[in-house]
């Protein structure tokens, strides 16, 4: 009866944000650690890299973005000229939170021959201080591009640059950031549910921690670990990144079996807190409210452009 009800109440609310959407000449853009619901009803699903080449190439004259704060950021910094719009204005992100502008700053002034390279997980501020932004899809093309003598300061994840140097042999400078779901992922707990699948495969993303990464099959962006499990014939899988990209991967590979990589407290339900703001719920009031709004000072879209669109050429 439950389920039921609950399919018929999103079927419901997504009448009413279709009918809006068209009104509004708006799409949802979402990215694959949200709601289930939330992914089945954006306009285009991804990770990083793909919702920023998204933002920068739709039409569209509102932007509902099915995220958290800084990925919004980017869509407004690529279309300042249009509404963009985060379901639940609360939802930030603890890479982010790690890289407070004052303190990076200072940070960067003592290191001023370094290229300033960040991953696209922090606040328009950073984006602003940097060269070049990067994605987890992205980040080792992009540093094998950049000169072997230009020292490289990466920020704000201290383990996606590790990641980076392993796979490139660059030395780069590391800001010490993290993102609270991929840090507590349980080596022990991963290395038990091994042993009761042995078939298993562990793919993970490049944001955890080199503990895990020693384990993994595969290492890579939300996208490339969907793409994987489509092409590999093996047929159980443990994911080590934020559950939400498990709804994808079921869908798309429903004779398969995806288990949750276990955490520290020996939970299989690593969510993201702050992605989870969002509901379908919040998503609709958004459009039909057009709020709340991602609003940026011009002279921050001014500096912060130039490093995304570096990316965006880089990754072309």
């Amino acid at each position: 009866m439950f389920y039921t009800a609950s399919c018929e109440k999103n079927s419901n609310l997504f009448s009413k944000i279709q009918k809006l959407k068209e009104e509004k000449n708006a799409i949802i853009l979402a990215h694959y650690y949200q709601d289930s619901s939330i992914q089945d009803i954006a306009d285009y699903l991804g990770d990083s890299l793909g919702l920023a080449r998204k933002a920068a190439a739709t039409n569209a004259k509102v932007i509902i973005f099915a995220g958290v704060h800084f990925m919004a950021e980017t869509a407004k910094i690529l279309n300042p000229d249009k509404l963009v719009l985060l379901p639940d204005i609360e939802a930030g992100c603890s890479l982010a939170d790690s890289c407070p502008p004052e303190t990076f700053l200072k940070f960067k002034k003592a290191h001023p021959n370094y290229l300033i390279i960040s991953y696209i997980n922090c606040s328009a501020a950073i984006k602003a201080m940097s060269d070049i932004i990067c994605t987890s899809a992205n980040a080792v093309d992009i540093i094998k591009k950049i000169p072997a003598d230009q020292p490289i300061l990466f920020a704000p994840d201290q383990n996606l640059g590790r990641y980076i140097m392993r796979e490139t042999g660059r030395e780069l400078l590391l800001w010490p950031g993290s993102c609270v779901v991929h840090e507590t992922f349980s080596e022990k707990k991963i290395l038990q549910l091994r042993t009761e699948y042995p078939q298993a495969q562990i793919i993970a993303h490049p944001e955890c921690e080199p503990s895990i990464l020693q384990y993994a099959d595969y290492i890579g962006s939300t996208t490339a670990l969907l793409k994987y499990i489509q092409k590999n014939t093996c047929k159980t899988f443990i994911v080590t990144t934020e559950t939400g990209i498990l709804h994808q991967m079921r869908k798309s590979c429903p004779d398969k079996l995806f288990l949750s990589a276990p955490t520290l407290s020996g939970c299989s339900c690593n969510e993201c807190p702050h992605m989870r703001l969002n509901t379908l719920e919040k998503l609709y009031t958004s459009i039909k409210n057009t709020s709340p709004e991602i609003t940026l000072t011009d002279m921050i879209v001014k500096k912060a452009i130039n490093p995304i669109e570096r990316m965006l050429q880089l990754s072309s």
